[in-house]
């Protein structure tokens, strides 16, 4: 299956390591925008990233569609950025948050979580996996 035909959403089902995140944007009813036109770059904490919250966090936010919501928007930048293309400094996430993004010898990090795979491109964006859920404040 090509993930180019695929949207951001889609392609995270497909993937079978994002339920978590697959759970939660479907609970903040974010599903639609993010199958929308985009683009979107979506920092997406995979399976074990959510495994490392403290226990009930993620089920605190499941009932709390405002900060569930402000949590993943926390996790998107508007238009298609690819790994080669980060720059070390500060990005405006979707939800008006700023990220630190940093790219070191060709590793990124964003929020001081590491992207452990990158550049899953989609059909209305790209994803790049990270290792650590982002928290706001």
């Amino acid at each position: 299956m090509s993930t180019m035909t695929h949207d951001v959403v889609d392609t995270a089902v497909a993937n079978g390591h994002f339920t978590s995140l697959v759970s939660a944007i479907k609970a903040a009813d974010l599903a639609a925008t993010l199958k929308g036109a985009g683009p979107f770059t979506v920092f997406a904490p995979n399976d074990d990233a959510f495994k490392k919250l403290p226990s009930g966090a993620l089920e605190g936010l499941l009932k709390d569609k405002v900060k569930l919501a402000a949590l993943l928007t926390h996790h998107v930048v508007a238009g298609k950025v690819m790994a080669k293309d980060v720059k070390t400094g500060d990005v405006k996430s979707v939800a008006g948050n700023m990220l630190a993004m940093k790219s070191v010898d060709g590793h990124v990090t964003v929020g001081g979580a590491k992207v452990t795979k990158a550049d899953i491109e989609c059909s209305n964006g790209v994803i790049h996996v990270i290792d650590t859920v982002l928290m706001t404040k």
